[in-house]
């Protein structure tokens, strides 16, 4: 099953789903999802997930997000993330979810940030 298999299909008010630590893995190995990293440029240089793109909430624009797979957004610790999660799902798109251990969380589990 891809990816994309496994973010199903929500509906418009559906509430937010977090992506789960194997999931995220496997987003940051193969690309299979785009991981938005949502903390601020200095939070990112001091280590982020494999893979992420920084798109800080300070100064977020959903235009910016690729639309060619799925989304993971991921911050610290995950509220920040989940804040940008739901605003999108707000606007309709159905194929996001949340990494709710953050960035700390992704470290906790003993993985490598760059």
């Amino acid at each position: 099953m891809g990816l994309g298999n496994l973010f199903g299909m929500l509906k418009p008010g559906a509430a937010l789903a977090n992506a789960t630590h194997d999931e995220m893995r496997a987003a940051s190995a193969n690309g299979g999802a785009a991981i938005i990293d949502v903390r601020e440029p200095g939070e990112y240089s001091s280590g982020h997930i494999p893979g992420a793109v920084n798109l800080p909430l300070s100064r977020f624009d959903a235009a910016k997000l690729p639309q060619d797979k799925p989304l993971i957004f991921v911050c610290a610790s995950g509220a920040r993330s989940a804040n940008a999660a739901r605003h999108v799902l707000a606007q309709g798109r159905t194929d996001i979810k949340n990494y709710a251990p953050g960035t700390m969380g992704w470290m906790r589990f003993g993985e490598k940030v760059v």
